[in-house]
């Protein structure tokens, strides 16, 4: 993976953001040696946000099944959105 200093990303904005756009490169943005950033391609942060969604469906099955196993209802989600506040 390349390494670039933040204020030579600053300088070369366009050139690199080509880079990880049409190069598919992952550059790993540094101040004062270290790791502050990462520029990824689309395609692999479609592909991180996929594999986050299917961990978080796998986690909610685990859930509701060990809730099922001890006979515990779920919390509606209307329900719960009211009571937590979202």
């Amino acid at each position: 993976m390349l390494h670039i200093e933040s204020g030579k990303l600053r300088q070369d904005l366009s050139e690199t953001v080509n880079r990880v756009a049409y190069g598919h490169e992952r550059i790993m943005v540094r101040r004062r040696g270290k790791n502050l950033a990462a520029l990824i391609p689309v395609d692999d942060l479609e592909l991180l946000e996929r594999l986050e969604d299917e961990e978080d469906v796998e986690e909610a099955e685990k859930v509701l099944a060990r809730a099922r196993t001890k006979g515990e209802k779920p919390i509606p989600w209307d329900k719960a959105r009211k009571k937590f506040g979202f």
